[in-house]
């Protein structure tokens, strides 16, 4: 990074941390890092998964910093990972060959952070032996499976441990997009050379999201040859496709056989206690207070890709801070139900009514199972009741066992009591809406 920039973004930073509580700097601005300074716009580089919600909710404090730090009409951008200042990516591959793209590497993305299950235990072991040995263990080498299980994080994994470990190896890494971008301007530019050389010198080779190679002819002819140059040179090469080889639509045969001449591993979604892992791991990293509870719920409810995970955990921590509401079960439930994020049923148990209601009220929950008669406990009881009825699918007698073994008749009388009291009790009316805002709505 220019010294110019650093000292910039380094100034931009301690304001952002002072306009912003701690946690919402953590989580939301933190991880942001600066790309470049063009024409008077500055580029900020955001994660995938936090991208959307930092240009919705955060660019106009994010303008308040640059203005202060540059000029009044100074504006910002918010970019992805991948992004290159425009005009400079196929003059920097001619001038540093390798160089380009090895430094927008995610450090975030090594071998230590990749949490291993069944599902990708091989993907894993087989990509450490690649970047212990490149082009001498399996060369190429494919990683595929469906978006979001970490193909990515593999891919640059081998990268960054290759720039730390390879005695100055040199590493390339570029999507498909950022490989025909960069091969359309050579093109326009007269600088085929200076990009062929980019990435034909480079010891190491990244490619990322290999199944858009379908769509772009001439890319198509260049990718071959340069992969056939790779190969060739005793060059390491290493892809990831959210499909196999042979079900890339549009690729010519030559292409498909020279994918599969190498190893090709699948990535498969990853099981609950990985998923639970997952969420620990990101917690700590992102020094996020979460109970196991709340962790426990999301990797049962989010089931699809590890980057749902990370972006459900986001979701929930920000929901309940916004909100000034403690994180629970039933809170995980109406968030991830609202967005439709969750493979779970929306409704709750009885236990956990229970849990909520006690808190709600600030009574412990075994007076409230007991038989307690203090007017506090005896209205967190009767609301616990309500809302078993109202989010369950229980009988009476069934709530009535859950709620300290009372009988049908008891769960009657506090289903009554709380719906007259809803209508003329501000107190009451607040407390039961909080409690079916954390617990979720109804099945």
């Amino acid at each position: 990074m220019p010294e110019q920039l650093e000292a910039l973004w380094k100034g931009i930073r301690e304001d952002l941390r002072e306009a912003a509580p701690d946690f919402q700097f953590h989580i939301w601005l933190e991880p942001l890092e600066p790309a470049g300074l063009e024409d008077g716009t500055l580029y900020v580089r955001a994660p995938d998964h936090i991208r959307t919600w930092v240009s919705e909710r955060y660019l106009p404090l994010l303008r308040q910093a640059v203005a202060r730090r540059l000029e009044a009409g100074a504006a910002i951008e918010i970019v992805d990972p991948g992004w290159q200042a425009p005009r400079r990516a196929a003059r920097s591959a001619a001038e540093l060959p390798g160089a380009a793209s090895s430094d927008r590497l995610n450090p975030k993305y090594t071998f230590e952070q990749f949490v291993i299950g069944s599902g990708n235990r091989f993907a894993h072991a087989a990509a450490l032996a690649v970047a212990e040995l490149p082009a001498q263990a399996y060369n190429p080498f494919l990683l595929h499976g469906r978006p979001g299980l970490g193909k990515t994080h593999l891919l640059q994994a081998v990268g960054n441990y290759v720039r730390r470990y390879g005695a100055g190896l040199r590493v390339r890494y570029a999507t498909v997009e950022e490989f025909t971008s960069e091969f359309v301007e050579a093109v326009r530019t007269g600088e085929t050379a200076g990009f062929k050389a980019g990435f034909r010198k480079a010891d190491v080779v990244l490619i990322d999201d290999l199944q858009f190679l379908a769509r772009k002819e001439r890319t198509r002819e260049e990718f071959f040859h340069t992969f056939n140059a790779l190969l060739e040179s005793g060059r390491q090469l290493v892809m990831s496709s959210d499909r196999p080889p042979e079900e890339l639509d549009g690729l010519e045969e030559r292409l498909v056989e020279r994918f599969r001449s190498g190893l090709v591993v699948e990535l498969e979604a990853p099981e609950v206690e990985v998923r639970r892992a997952i969420l620990e791991k990101r917690a700590v990293l992102d020094r996020v207070a979460v109970s196991r509870d709340v962790l426990d719920e999301i990797a049962h409810s989010v089931t699809t890709s590890v980057r749902a995970l990370e972006g459900a955990l986001i979701r929930v921590v920000a929901y309940a801070s916004l909100q000034n509401q403690p994180a629970t079960r039933g809170l995980v439930r109406h968030v991830l139900h609202r967005l439709g994020e969750t493979n779970r049923p929306a409704s709750c148990g009885i236990p956990e009514i229970v849990d909520a209601a006690a808190q709600e009220f600030g009574v412990r929950r075994e007076a409230l199972l007991q038989r307690d008669r203090r007017p506090q406990v005896a209205t967190a009881r009767q609301v616990a009741m309500y809302l078993a009825r109202e989010l369950t699918d229980h009988s009476l007698p069934e709530i009535g066992r859950g709620v300290g073994g009372r009988g049908h008749t008891t769960v009657l009388h506090a289903i009554n009591r709380v719906s007259s009291e809803l209508a003329g009790d501000s107190n009451i009316r607040a407390a039961v809406d909080n409690l079916r805002l954390r617990l979720g709505p109804p099945p």
